[in-house]
């Protein structure tokens, strides 16, 4: 065989494996372009605050709603797309194409997923709770009412054990942490109560050596929730917190009746602005004017600068407060009685 052919011959081969070549990456871009399986459920996609297209383009490839991270990007890249995508939880269709799942990526609308977005201030009950989850997101008040009747459904997460007797109106009632969430739209009922509960769990680890604090103390966690919800409900002020908590365990190791009007609104299932005498006389084991100790659970959501006044009460020879009258809320404090009365005139005269 001459220099010639030998030399066509291998001009031949060489054109063969580049046409191969050419063919298996025709081939693999073919395929990688194609969408994956069509589905009508979407899959939830979320994009972190600050993630980049790369690692967005990973992401979709790891769901399974790309078959090429690489070629999507090349695509972003000549489509000149990817700087817009937004942060937040996006559906997005299987079988769906480029195009397609970029215009997601960028919101869309009525393609980004809306999460519900809720605050439960400081000091709510399971009604207002139960209220403010109806209007914010549309979930069911009274399946939440119901629910926080139903502890053994989050025994799993609890902070602590809740007891029998005296039953609680709410057994959850003081364990559905105040603050402001975000939840999934197809949330359940069930999801959201889940959800404050393991807040208030994970609160209470929070606080530094919150087990020996509690020991030292001497109470259960439904005892502490239950002090820090009358705190609560008593201060206004931040700086009296301790000193008010102080003054319910003076009370309680007298002992005396607490006397504490919250209670007695508690009891009566609403928030009256001002008590009567025939109130005081309501026979409810939650009315603190009429059984001595503490009543049978919290009356409302404790925040965590309760919790931590009823942890670590200040000491002081206090058993009584009453409220001035000048708008600041802050609390005239005694030690006896006749004190108090004394409090009570200087507080009259102040809002006048």
């Amino acid at each position: 065989m001459n220099k010639n052919k030998r030399a066509a011959r291998g001009l031949l081969v060489g054109l063969l494996i580049l046409l191969l070549l050419a063919a298996s990456a025709a081939a693999f871009v073919y395929i990688s372009l194609r969408p994956v399986p069509a589905s009508d459920q979407p899959v939830a996609f979320k994009v972190a605050e600050g993630t980049g297209t790369a690692e967005i383009a990973d992401g979709l490839e790891q769901e399974g709603l790309i078959r090429s991270a690489l070629l999507y990007k090349i695509y972003l890249k000549l489509e000149n797309e990817g700087s817009s995508f937004r942060p937040g939880k996006h559906e997005i269709l299987p079988g769906s194409d480029y195009a397609a799942i970029t215009a997601v990526l960028n919101g869309g609308e009525g393609m980004q997923r809306k999460s519900v977005k809720v605050t439960i201030p400081e000091g709510f009950t399971i009604k207002q709770i139960a209220d403010r989850l109806h209007e914010a997101g549309g979930w069911d008040a009274k399946t939440i009412r119901q629910l926080a009747r139903q502890p053994e459904k989050f025994a799993d997460v609890l902070p602590g054990e809740i007891p029998d007797d005296p039953k609680p109106t709410y057994a959850l009632e003081g364990y559905l942490f105040p603050d402001t969430y975000e939840f999934e739209p197809d949330a359940t009922e069930e999801d959201v109560v889940r959800r404050l509960v393991q807040e208030t769990s994970g609160k209470l680890k929070s606080i530094p050596d919150f087990d020996n604090l509690l020991k030292r103390r001497g109470l259960t966690v439904h005892q502490l929730l239950t002090v820090a919800s009358l705190v609560e409900r008593e201060a206004v002020v931040d700086s009296e917190r301790a000193l008010i908590a102080g003054v319910i365990d003076n009370r309680l190791n007298d002992p005396m009746k607490l006397q504490i009007d919250a209670t007695v609104q508690y009891a009566l299932g609403e928030q009256k602005e001002r008590l009567l005498y025939s109130d005081l006389e309501i026979d409810s084991p939650y009315n603190t004017y009429k059984y001595e100790g503490l009543p049978p659970g919290p009356i409302a959501s404790p925040s965590l600068k309760s919790i931590e006044a009823a942890l670590r009460p200040e000491k002081s020879d206090y058993f009584f407060y009453v409220t001035k009258k000048d708008g600041s809320g802050e609390h005239l404090f005694a030690e006896t009685y006749a004190q108090h009365e004394q409090n009570i005139e200087q507080s009259k005269a102040g809002g006048e």
